[in-house]
């Protein structure tokens, strides 16, 4: 079985980061958790720390960006296959199993597992907004996506300028070299969606940002989009609609070059405290 090497990057999740461990203690093929916290406030590191003893575990504390620490933890991490998942997230039993048997070993296979999301059922049910490019959806999302670490060293990673949509920006980027994404519907995760509306809404102009930077990277992209899963009935529920007017003003701010509100920074200005 392959090593498996899960990377997560947290900030200020206290509350939720021993959920996202308890359920990775256990999972048959973990070689290691690469865990980057990226200055935390709050004890979101202890209540890692509390999981040493249970788990393969390497804790890195810098701040940064989303990106640039899905990055650093995947330099550090030694095994065979990245998996990537997140801090509000929880792993099915046999969820790494399932990404790699899915793999398979393959050099120029990349793996989406299955997220379900979970809450108020007002913002849950609501889809994901594909974007499929050379007949390969690049929407799936980095909280259940594996790559094997060559292929993701030779694509330089995530891009660490994004807000957000690095990870379709990955996605893109893989399938533009050639890379197959393949789907793993047995490797479950949990998502937690937002409780509050200004949560929600916040992660919808964030989304829209995203998505504007997509376009200043790779050029126009609205003809790939799906015109029919646009217009399908959830787009039209009232919180399709406020999502997408939220997305629309972080859209424009992107085009204008306004910086997004509350958003990390790229680099690493301090040292980095690793155990």
């Amino acid at each position: 079985m392959a090593r498996c090497s899960v990377v997560v990057t947290v900030r200020n999740e206290e509350a939720r980061v021993g959920r996202l461990l308890a359920s990775l203690v256990g999972q048959d093929g973990l070689h290691e958790v690469v865990l980057v916290d990226a200055a935390s406030t709050d004890g979101t590191v202890a209540q890692a720390r509390a999981f040493e003893g249970r788990l393969p575990l390497r804790i890195v504390v810098e701040p940064c960006s989303r990106g640039a620490g899905r990055n650093r933890g995947a330099a550090l991490a030694t095994g065979d296959l990245l998996a990537f998942i997140d801090a509000d997230c929880e792993a099915a039993p046999g969820w790494v199993a399932a990404l790699a048997a899915a793999w398979g070993g393959d050099a120029q296979r990349a793996v989406a597992g299955r997220t379900t999301v979970v809450g108020p059922r007002r913002y849950a049910r609501l889809h994901r907004v594909e974007l499929p490019h050379r007949g390969q959806d690049t929407t799936w999302p980095s909280c259940n996506l594996a790559y094997p670490k060559a292929v993701f060293d030779g694509l330089g990673g995530f891009d660490p300028a994004f807000v957000t949509a690095e990870d379709i920006d990955l996605n893109y980027r893989a399938v533009e070299a050639g890379v197959t994404l393949a789907q793993a519907p047995e490797a479950c995760v949990t998502a937690q969606s937002r409780a509050a509306l200004g949560g929600f809404l916040r992660q919808a102009y964030w989304n829209g940002y995203g998505r504007k930077q997509l376009t200043l990277k790779h050029g126009d992209l609205w003809h790939e989009y799906s015109l029919r899963r646009l217009l399908s009935l959830d787009a039209l529920s009232p919180w399709a609609v406020l999502r997408l007017a939220s997305g629309l003003v972080g859209y424009l701010d992107a085009k204008l070059g306004r910086p997004a509100p509350g958003a990390q920074p790229s680099t690493t200005p301090s040292p980095a405290v690793v155990s």
